[in-house]
């Protein structure tokens, strides 16, 4: 169980990693600032996921 925790860690985290890039390409380029604050709202989701994930790993191996 824990195992699968820390993959789906890995995968929140490059996921949030790939967004922030997205983000960054869009507003060097001066994209429309819609799209920047769906990916900022993306972002920020994915980063609490991974928060949450982590938290449950640490809750779960201290026991």
């Amino acid at each position: 169980m824990v195992t699968a925790l820390k993959i789906l860690i890995i995968i929140a985290m490059f996921a949030v990693v790939v967004v922030l890039i997205r983000g960054l390409i869009n507003m060097m380029r001066g994209g429309s600032g819609v799209t920047s604050n769906k990916l900022m709202q993306a972002r920020v989701l994915l980063q609490f996921v991974a928060l949450v994930l982590i938290l449950l790993v640490v809750y779960l191996t201290r026991k």
